[in-house]
């Protein structure tokens, strides 16, 4: 493992991560096929996609999605990723996606209740088919469409033209109207299952042939779209007479011959209605369409359009796919890079007098760039391989510390040394890409890194929160159109990897000199833009200042009990032994509890449990589906509980005491702050923040850790309430500040209001049930889903939402207050001005505000405000509590920060003065309307904490 761009790379989300098709090696790009008259479609394939069908397909297989900006995105995602999928994988001559318009089409004017059944389209679908048509015109995918018709019978002239023309047709569609389209060159094609569908699949399905699709669905009919048939006559007889007869017209004719008194009665009863409903499922093939064949051709797609698209809607796998389908390949830019354009001064400092050299100039500058090579990814198990300098566009300087055997290198301790005056200078501004890391390698050398005051990462990420990358390849190429040396030129892959310490020197010397140059120049751009959108104070006051403290905890560690750690595995896995050996019996067999389809096939076939949600492969068997059956079954119980043993123990019991680093003998966890759009701050290698807090399980993985010295305790002070109480402030609502006000149980007052009972009377299930309002419906939970969690009626559920809002109107005023300030301005702040841009949001007068029920952009909408704010409060305390330690003779130490919890290290005689130092910092970072209330705990370890009070 060794330092490189990667580490710089953070995502808000990787909405590529949702049913990702399997990467395999990139197919040579897709080009057009110029040779020849495109309009002599000979021996050609043409593909035609029945667009709103596959969209709907879609929608509903894949889970919900969200852009950078809080839109809406899964349809766009699957969609796009199947063109992708027909262009590498089928290799069309031609493709053209057919596409509904909205209004009447003939066949309301056949049978005015045609479609009359359908459901109104999803709220959040009519956006993304918008974005959809985006995507299509920058991946060069011509659209079809006419007035009056439906897509399928623009498939249908489809097909016809293109066997008129000697060419092979194939309608990507699961509809199964157009199977009567089937010919000799004319299929099906499912592209979820993969598969061709043929004359030979319609006789083995239906028993009929292609020409007798428009019969037997006239006779069967089509409640889907309110196709009436002929009543009582199924598939089977529908089957049987069109065997016996040929035709519908033939069956009407002879009804005397066909048995059944009844059957008969129904089908002359039927008569009219079927042959009104042969003429609604009769697909027209001579729509009046002007054929242009030369733009249905394959064509490389517009990279730059598809790079812009996939950055708007967070596609980051995606954009690397369609990169493979320009004629330039990926990383294609618009314009001359910067970098490119100058004359680039980058060396390698070969002698300490070279090197003392450029000490003395850096110690002229005021404000310089760095950047670290190293041994690997965490900071706290990395050593330096080298250090690269810039102070002044293009022009950078690369130290050596490790090479290989002959090239020139410096020795640690007289780098560190010589650097030291003007690394550990506060003058000097220090400029970079993720800095914290560069700071705890710097420390780890003896070299504390003073100045920290640019961070191209972090000011990216305030610009633009939800970006699928704030990675530098990523910037130097939105920004200065300039596609950097990748890490994987230098080292390799796979098994032919080396260390970075064993790149040559010329190599790694123009790498690392880059790494440094660039967030320079960066630095006048991004910079700008922060000053532009109002976000310097946020910047300077608080994300710049937290690198300090965040490079403080990760420095620190924490100590986690490995014999503990044992113990535990060996009782988990017992737990698993035990449960696994319960799920046998209880299913009367043994199977592979991990294999989703041999579960499937278990709990519903064997079973008979009824499929909740399907994926794209089969019956699901997540979480939520499992949560549901257990109702009604005691296997899915079992499942979730082995699942739940079993990620635990995977996760932390057996893995945590492979993180402990051989340095220092503790556990550095990584904290990232450009990770989550609402500015929280995440965790990684370990999660730490997904360990369960109120658990029996999460409490037996918290027992592990503790102080990093001996006789010394954690000190936990955590937040009570905080996101309430920040809605109490923005909300101004005069109940819910009175209760904070008065330091009421928030929950089981909002209990005795939604209930109308005294307080005193809230039973532990009323209080159980207003604590979910509170956290679920002030981020738009609908009714739906608060009946789902406190496994309730939908329209008790309505009632408590409903109460709710009578009972605090401010809270009302507030969520329909920020939507239609989001609506405006395209984005919300928090209180210290974070912003996030979000899309989708609907105008008041397209929301009925007394249905309660918001999109997915509107809930993110009012999260962001609540929990962004949130957020901002949390790294305000962190930042002051850092200093005032620094500041103090306390030897105690911050460490951790989890949620809405900060957990310090300290000796026992300072429990006390650490918590009169905390308490006034955390309680006092803002002025909110309410007050701040700060729990603080104690203990041996994180599980066995108990409060303490020295307020008195």
């Amino acid at each position: 493992m060794m330092k490189n761009r990667t580490r710089q790379t953070s995502l808000s989300f990787d909405t590529d991560d949702a049913q990702e098709i399997s990467e395999k090696s990139p197919t040579p790009p897709v080009v057009a096929q110029p040779v020849g008259d495109p309009e002599d479609l000979t021996g050609k394939e043409v593909w035609v996609v029945d667009s709103h069908s596959l969209i709907f397909q879609v929608f509903h297989a894949i889970p919900p999605m969200t852009g950078p900006a809080g839109q809406p995105v899964a349809a766009v995602y699957g969609f796009a990723r199947d063109m992708v999928f027909l262009l590498e994988k089928k290799k069309p001559d031609y493709l053209i996606c057919a596409f509904d318009l909205s209004g009447p089409t003939f066949r309301n004017e056949l049978y005015d209740q045609y479609k009359a059944n359908r459901d109104e389209m999803p709220q959040e679908l009519p956006s993304q088919i918008e974005s959809i048509r985006r995507m299509l015109d920058a991946m060069n995918i011509p659209v079809l469409a006419k007035p009056g018709f439906e897509a399928d019978d623009v498939l249908a002239a489809a097909a016809r033209v293109v066997e008129e023309k000697g060419g092979r047709c194939t309608l990507v569609t699961t509809d199964k109207d157009c199977r009567q389209l089937i010919t000799d060159n004319v299929r099906l094609f499912n592209v979820r299952k993969d598969t061709f569908y043929t004359a030979e699949s319609l006789m083995e399905d239906w028993g009929i042939r292609p020409d007798q699709v428009v019969d037997f669905q006239a006779m069967v009919g089509d409640a889907v779209d309110n196709v009436p048939g002929i009543p009582l006559i199924g598939p089977k007889i529908a089957k049987d007479l069109l065997n016996q007869f040929g035709t519908l017209e033939e069956v009407l004719d002879n009804v005397d011959k066909i048995s059944g008194k009844k059957r008969k009665e129904n089908i002359t009863n039927g008569r009219e209605l079927a042959l009104v409903s042969k003429d609604l499922v009769r697909l027209r093939n001579d729509v009046p369409l002007e054929w242009d064949w030369a733009s249905y051709l394959v064509s490389p797609v517009d990279g730059p359009a598809c790079e812009a698209l996939c950055d708007e809607f967070g596609f980051r796998t995606l954009s690397k796919q369609l990169q493979n389908l320009t004629t330039t390949g990926p990383g294609s830019v618009p314009a001359v890079s910067v970098l490119e354009s100058d004359t680039l001064d980058y060396q390698a400092i070969e002698t300490i007098d070279q090197l003392k050299e450029l000490a003395k100039l850096l110690g002229e500058q005021t404000r310089i760039s760095v950047d670290t090579e190293t041994t690997h990814t965490n900071p706290r198990w990395a050593d330096l391989v080298g250090i690269s300098v810039c102070w002044k566009p293009g022009t950078a300087r690369y130290i050596p510390i490790q090479t290989p055997e002959g090239d020139a290198s410096l020795p640690l301790e007289e780098v560190v040394e010589i650097l030291r005056p003007v690394l550990e200078n506060q003058e000097i501004k220090k400029v970079g890409q993720n800095l914290k890391y560069d700071q705890i390698v710097f420390r780890g050398a003896g070299i504390d890194l003073a100045g920290v005051d640019f961070d191209t990462m972090i000011a990216h990420y305030l610009l633009e929160a939800g970006a699928r990358s704030h990675g530098l390849d990523e910037l130097a190429r939105r920004y200065l159109q300039h596609e950097t040396v990748k890490i994987s030129e230098l080292i390799g892959t796979g098994k032919k990897q080396i260390l970075m310490s064993e790149v040559p020197l010329e190599k790694i010397s123009y790498y690392a000199c880059e790494d440094a140059d660039i967030p320079l120049r960066l630095y006048e751009i991004l910079g700008g833009r922060l000053d532009e959108e109002g976000l310097n104070d946020l910047f300077d006051d608080v994300e710049v200042p937290l690198v300090d403290v965040l490079a403080e905890m990760e420095f620190n560690g924490i100590r986690v009990d490995t014999d503990r750690l044992k113990g535990l595995s060996d009782s988990y896995g017992e737990r698993l032994a035990e449960v696994e050996q319960e799920i046998y019996k209880i299913a009367e067999q043994p199977f592979n509890i991990a294999s989703p389809k041999q579960l499937a096939e278990i709990l519903f076939e064997k079973r008979g449990l009824p499929v909740i949600k399907k994926t794209k492969t089969g019956a699901s068997t997540d979480a939520e589906v499992l949560e549901q059956l257990a109702k009604q079954d005691p296997l899915p119980k079992k499942i979730v509980d082995f699942r739940q043993y079993a990620k635990l123990k995977n996760t932390y019991i057996d893995a945590l005491p492979n993180m402990i680093c051989p340095k220092t003998n503790l556990v550095h966890t990584s904290f990232n702050q450009v990770v989550a759009a609402t500015g929280r701050l995440s965790s990684n290698e370990p999660n730490l923040q997904n360990i369960p807090i109120r658990t029996e399980e999460g409490k037996e993985i918290r027992s592990a850790f503790k102080a990093s010295r001996d006789g010394w305790v954690l000190v936990c002070a955590d937040y009570s309430q905080i996101e309430l109480r920040v809605l109490a402030h923005y909300s101004k609502d005069e109940a819910l500040r009175e209760a904070y006000q008065n330091d009421q149980d928030i929950h089981a007052k909002v209990a005795s209001e939604v209930y109308g009972i005294p307080l005193e009377e809230v039973t532990s299930n009323e209080r159980r049930s207003a604590k979910a309002i509170n956290f679920g419906i002030v981020y738009g939970q609908s009714a739906f889903g608060l009946a789902k969690s406190l496994d309730i009626e939908k329209d008790e559920a309505f009632g408590f939402i409903d109460a709710y809002f009578r009972k605090y109107p401010g809270v009302d005023d507030f969520m329909e207050n920020t939507l239609k300030q989001c609506f405006v301005d395209g984005f919300v702040k928090t209180i210290l001005g974070r912003r996030r841009k979000i899309e989708g949001v609907r105008s008041p007068q397209k929301r009925d505000r007394m249905a309660r029920q918001l999109l997915m952009p509107e809930r993110t909408a009012v999260n962001s405000v609540i929990q962004g704010s949130a957020a901002d409060i949390i790294k305000l305390a962190m930042i002051r509590v850092h200093r005032a330690l620094a500041a103090s003779d306390l030897q105690s130490r911050l460490l951790l920060q989890i949620h809405d919890e900060l957990v310090f290290e300290a000796p026992p005689e300072e429990v006390e003065p650490l918590v009169k130092l905390m308490l006034p910092e955390m309680t006092g970072a803002v002025e909110l309307d309410v007050p701040l209330v700060v729990d603080v705990e104690a203990g041996q370890n994180w599980a066995e904490c108990e409060a303490v009070d020295f307020s008195g």
